[in-house]
């Protein structure tokens, strides 16, 4: 079920808000345990058997909180060598517990198929159905056991708050990935109040619109694009707006359903940590990993890179291993396949130059003192990352390579033919938009009314509540209409 669905628009959210402040209202402990069967149920509504495998990670990462818990700080074994020891035995235990799930089920397949074409065997290769959203809620029950060990965060005696930790419902399938220690203390103490409820409102509805106006609007493009690339003709210049396209499709795709899950937890008082701040703004490839997703980011520098030194070592051969380890482990993440995996390792190779040369610290130095110097480093960066997109979008390595060699002129093809006229000029709005809004223009356009007029100006609050209402009615239309509304995300 996605969150952009009429069933979920129309029947899910409304029934489960009215569960929540109606129905089960004056009881936290019941509200809570409503909005668990409703996760679980949101969760099912695909693939019913997927809940099963949720369930037990919940279980199981709920026994090894306990056990972590008991061996840190229980009677007997606080403070003593054989309760330290016997603490990091059940969270290496958790660890592997978690990373065995997700292998079995994200990279088993992958794994053996490459042994066979390396080594010519011939060993049966099962075919497992990926449980949806796998590698969110496998990242948030390892969060669980792990800030229990550091002391970020109280062990949970009741297994239904660790579910609904787990599975709730608005950050399950896509993220944003939610540690525990951010909402610990916000499972049985949080506020509601009808500001923040407003505001979540108002942030599911700006997410709703990115994800069905502009991303799915470059979806077409995009789609078109690569299709035709590995299949027929394609000039240089068309290759170009298909790979720009997929660009703006995945950042308001996936930022838009970020936007989407941290409104949806606002509206039943939950905070979550932003997870995307402006990123194609950059004008660095490390900054740009500072902007993007940003909750997987900070995710693998606590809990990967800093564990292995991170950049506090002796040697920058050991730096560059951390980062290998990182970016390595950041591009399977993404998927059991090899353009993935380069994905991730170009960003290694970037970062490393970037970190190793200084090369960060001298473009941020000619941003700051010329305008000639803003506009090379963010242009330096968004090629670099329009050419990661095109790894990350090819179904092959074969598939990416043709596509770079369309877009370099290297397949003897024309630089412009009428299907790149015809689709910019079909999009040249999408296109505007798409550009303008993937730079803070909204915030800096607030900004701007309320000194203008004031914080709290009538006239401005009722011009943002039709501009808000108008663009769920739009929105709605579109998907009504059976518009074309695919989620990348959703595979991971």
């Amino acid at each position: 079920m996605l969150f952009s669905s009429l069933i979920f628009l129309v029947f899910f959210l409304p029934c489960v808000l009215f569960g929540y402040y109606v129905i089960f209202r004056k009881s936290r402990r019941f509200q809570n345990y409503f909005l668990l069967l409703a996760s679980l149920g949101f969760y099912a509504w695909g693939e019913p058997w997927f809940v099963l495998v949720m369930m037990l990670s919940i279980c199981a990462n709920f026994m090894f909180g306990l056990l972590v818990d008991k061996f840190k700080r229980g009677a007997g074994y606080a403070d003593t060598p054989l309760g330290q020891k016997k603490a990091r035995a059940a969270l290496t235990l958790s660890v592997v517990f978690n990373l065995t799930i997700i292998f079995i089920f994200k990279y088993l397949m992958f794994t053996l198929k490459n042994i066979n074409g390396l080594l010519g065997t011939d060993i049966f290769v099962p075919k497992i159905a990926l449980p949806i959203g796998i590698s969110f809620f496998t990242f948030q029950a390892i969060s669980y056991v792990v800030d229990i060990y550091r002391g970020r965060g109280q062990v949970q005696k009741n297994l239904l708050n660790v579910g609904l930790y787990i599975s709730f419902f608005p950050q399950l399938i896509a993220g944003p990935i939610v540690r525990y220690e951010t909402i610990a203390d916000q499972i049985e103490n949080r506020k509601e109040s009808f500001d923040l409820f407003s505001s979540g409102v108002c942030r599911f509805i700006a997410g709703f619109a990115k994800k069905v106006f502009l991303a799915n609007s470059f979806a077409v493009i995009a789609d078109k694009v690569f299709a035709v690339a590995t299949t027929d003709y394609c000039s240089v210049s068309f290759a170009w707006l298909g790979a720009i396209a997929y660009t703006l499709q995945i950042y308001y795709d996936f930022s838009g359903y970020s936007d989407m899950a941290i409104g949806l937890g606002r509206m039943f008082g939950f905070q979550f940590l932003e997870n995307f701040n402006y990123p194609y703004t950059s004008r660095s490839v490390s900054e740009f990993w500072r902007r993007w997703h940003m909750s997987l980011g900070s995710w693998f520098r606590d809990y990967v890179y800093f564990p292995l030194g991170g950049s506090r070592v002796n040697s920058k051969g050991r730096l560059v291993f951390n980062l290998l380890v990182v970016w390595f482990l950041t591009g399977l993440w993404h998927g059991a396949n090899w353009t993935f995996i380069c994905w991730g390792l170009m960003y290694f190779v970037l970062i490393s130059a970037e970190k190793l040369t200084g090369f960060e610290k001298r473009l941020s130095q000619i941003s700051d003192t010329s305008v000639a110097g803003r506009v090379f480093s963010h242009f330096y960066t968004m090629v670099l990352v329009v050419f990661g997109w095109v790894f990350f979008r090819s179904d092959s390595m074969g598939d990416a390579i043709n596509y770079f060699s369309i877009m370099f002129g290297n397949s003897n093809v024309a630089f412009f033919d009428k299907f790149f006229l015809g689709y910019v000029k079909e999009n040249a709005w999408y296109l505007f938009f798409g550009l303008l809004f993937s730079a803070p223009a909204v915030p800096k356009f607030g900004a701007f009314m309320k000194r203008k007029f004031g914080d709290g100006n009538a006239f401005v609050n009722v011009g943002f509540a039709v501009l808000y209402t108008g663009a769920v009615i739009f929105a709605m239309s579109y998907l009504i209409k059976g518009a074309y509304n695919p989620f990348i995300y959703f595979n991971f």
